[in-house]
């Protein structure tokens, strides 16, 4: 299923937010925003979540305008994985999973519901804990259950607000595996927002770059994330340091003067 963004603008009161986005997502693509604090990430995100739903512009699913398609055929195609998770304090890791099938259950669960959602606890490690309170869990195990949600949800388009901020390294990459493994095995349309630079240019098809709600390019990650852009962009110099694993984006910085731009 693709997306397809036009003139796609938001705004908080008088405050401009996003101006005039224009972008689309095709099925199997990994698309990775990336920018710094308030350029439009996760506004962005949650604007397509349905979570802000004052904006101008068109928003469409295989060119089908999202306001002429059902709310539930619409919870069926756009799966959404926020930043934190301030509800569903009493559930259980496991009703919290089953939760990502609603869109689908029309009486109860059936047999193929059920192993939906332990396909999904099991790519996401957290079988073992099913009948944990959510209250009982790390932040990171927190993460890890929504996302499990999502995938549990079987959407067309995943979108993903930072979806690694609570995970420790190792389940960042194996995050982001599964993100890479969803979009090509089961091509799906993945939008993520990450704040890393080495995840959006090892792991993204394209990457887009947005700063106080523009986007500033979009394309594939070596022409995307220049050093010039980057540089400009972050305010703050950085290199691409070559090995042989590949690129790397490495800030650079004066430990004499660590203070951090306010902007």
């Amino acid at each position: 299923m693709n997306l397809n963004i036009r003139d796609l603008t938001v705004k908080y009161g008088k405050i401009q937010i996003l101006n005039q986005i224009s972008f689309d997502l095709t099925s199997g693509e990994v698309l990775c925003i990336i920018g710094p604090n308030g350029s439009g990430k996760s506004t962005l995100i949650k604007t397509l979540a349905g979570i802000i739903s004052s904006y101008s512009g068109s928003f469409a699913l295989d060119g089908v305008e999202i306001t002429g398609i059902s709310k539930n055929m619409v919870a069926k195609s756009i799966g959404y994985v926020p930043q934190d998770f301030q509800y569903l304090t009493s559930a259980t890791v496991l009703e919290a999973v089953i939760l990502g099938r609603c869109p689908h259950v029309q009486w109860s669960l059936t047999q193929h519901d059920l192993d939906t959602v332990q396909n999904a606890m099991e790519m996401l490690n957290i079988s073992q804990m099913s009948g944990k309170m959510l209250t009982e869990l790390s932040g990171g195990e927190r993460q890890r259950v929504f996302i499990a949600r999502t995938i549990a949800q079987e959407p067309e388009v995943f979108l993903f607000d930072e979806p690694t901020s609570a995970l420790d390294i190792k389940h960042q990459i194996e995050v982001f595996s599964m993100i890479r493994e969803i979009s090509k095995k089961r091509m799906k349309s993945v939008l993520v927002s990450v704040h890393d630079l080495n995840f959006a240019y090892h792991y993204a098809d394209r990457v887009m770059l947005i700063d106080k709600g523009n986007i500033v390019r979009i394309g594939p990650a070596d022409e995307v994330m220049t050093e010039e852009n980057i540089n400009s962009v972050y305010g703050v110099p950085m290199q691409f340091i070559a090995t042989e694993a590949g690129k790397y984006v490495l800030p650079i910085w004066d430990p004499a003067t660590p203070k951090l731009s306010s902007g």
